[in-house]
C-alpha cells in the first residue's frame, strides 16, 4: 500500500499495533480497502461507475465488520446474513477471538522434503504473521498452485478445478487427523478441520477471508462471490458497472451523502496522472470525509 499505492504511513495503524480481537482485525483490513481507494491516484478506478462500486462494496464491507458480522459469517452464529436465514443444516461455532500464526504466502514450494517424501524443513516465513483462526479454518488457496485473480481461464474456471483439487485436500486432512489422533489415543480437534474448511467453501468464508486479504482482488470477489450471501439476491439483468446502484440504499447516511462529492473528485484525480505526496495533516483530514462511523439501516 505505501509502495504501489503511495498511500501515507501516517494513516495508517501503527507497525506494532496488538489487535484485541478479530473484530478490530476485520475492521482494520476493510479500513485499509478505503483507505486505498482514497488516496490511490493511478489505476485504481476506471470511472464514476466503476468508482461508486469500489465504494459501496468497501463501505458495507467496513459497516459490517464494525458490527461483528465478518467474524461470525458463514459460522454457527451467523443471524444476520441472507444465506444464514436461507439455510437449514446446523454449521459449526465461530472461534472465540483467537489468533493463530497464519501463513500468508505459504505454498507447497515452502516445504523441503527428503528422498523418503518426508517433510525435513519449512522455509520462507516473512509473510508469516498472527492472524484471527478463521484464517486458519479455511482451506488453503493454493490447491491450484494459482490464485484466482490470475488464472488464465478466469475466475469461474479457477472455482471449477478448485473444487476438484478441494476433495482431494479434505481426503488427505482427514486422514492425517485420523492418524494423529490414533497415535495420540485422543482426539486431535474438537472438531476435525476438513469439516470447518468444507464449510468455509460451502458458505462464502473462503473468499470472505481472501477478499479482506487481497485489495487487488476485492471487488471482484465481492460483488461475485459475497455481496448476494451477505444481502440476498439481486434483480436479473444488472449490468456490472451499475451493482452499486442495488445497494447504496444499505449505506449509512453519512456514507450516501458523500459518495457523489468523492466521487467527482475521484474522476477529476483520474485525469491528473502523478504521484501524490501527502502532508499528514492533509491526509488525515481527506480520509475523514469517507471513513466514519457507520451502521447499516
Amino acid at each position: 500500500m505505501l509502495q504501489l499505492a503511495n498511500i501515507p504511513s501516517a494513516i495508517l495503524s501503527p507497525e506494532y499495533r496488538t489487535f484485541q480481537s478479530s473484530d478490530e482485525y476485520y475492521v482494520n483490513l476493510a479500513r485499509g480497502h478505503l483507505v486505498q481507494l482514497v488516496f490511490q491516484q493511478n489505476d485504481l478506478v476506471k470511472s464514476a461507475d466503476d468508482c461508486r462500486n469500489k465504494y459501496v462494496a468497501r463501505q458495507l464491507f467496513r459497516q459490517l465488520a464494525e458490527q461483528g458480522r465478518l467474524s461470525i459469517f458463514g459460522f454457527a452464529e451467523d443471524n444476520w446474513s441472507a444465506q444464514a436465514r436461507t439455510k437449514t443444516s446446523k454449521r459449526l461455532p465461530a472461534p472465540s477471538n483467537s489468533f493463530r500464526l497464519y501463513g500468508d504466502d505459504f505454498r507447497p514450494g515452502n516445504i523441503l522434503i527428503n528422498d523418503a517424501n518426508e517433510v525435513v524443513s519449512v522455509i520462507d516465513w516473512e509473510f508469516t504473521y498472527t492472524a484471527p483462526t478463521q484464517f486458519s479454518l479455511d482451506p488453503p488457496w493454493w490447491l491450484l498452485l494459482d490464485t484466482p485473480e490470475m488464472w488464465d481461464a478466469g475466475i469461474d474456471d479457477w472455482v471449477k478445478n478448485y473444487e476438484l483439487r478441494l476433495e482431494t485436500w479434505l481426503s488427505a486432512i482427514k486422514e492425517a487427523e485420523a492418524k494423529e489422533s490414533t497415535g495420540s489415543g485422543s482426539k486431535s480437534t474438537e472438531f476435525p478441520s476438513p469439516v470447518y474448511m468444507r464449510e468455509s467453501w460451502e458458505t462464502g468464508r473462503f473468499w470472505l477471508t481472501y477478499a479482506a486479504r487481497k485489495s487487488w482482488a476485492f471487488d471482484t470477489i465481492f460483488w461475485k462471490y459475497l455481496d448476494e450471501r451477505f444481502f440476498g439476491p439481486r434483480e436479473d439483468g444488472v449490468e456490472k458497472n451499475e451493482l452499486w446502484k442495488i445497494r447504496a440504499h444499505l449505506l449509512s447516511e453519512g456514507a450516501r451523502n458523500a459518495m457523489e462529492p468523492f466521487v467527482e473528485r475521484k474522476v477529476e484525480e483520474m485525469k491528473d496522472r502523478r504521484l501524490v505526496e501527502w502532508d499528514p495533516e492533509a491526509a488525515k483530514s481527506r480520509l475523514t470525509e469517507v471513513l466514519f462511523g457507520c451502521e447499516l439501516e
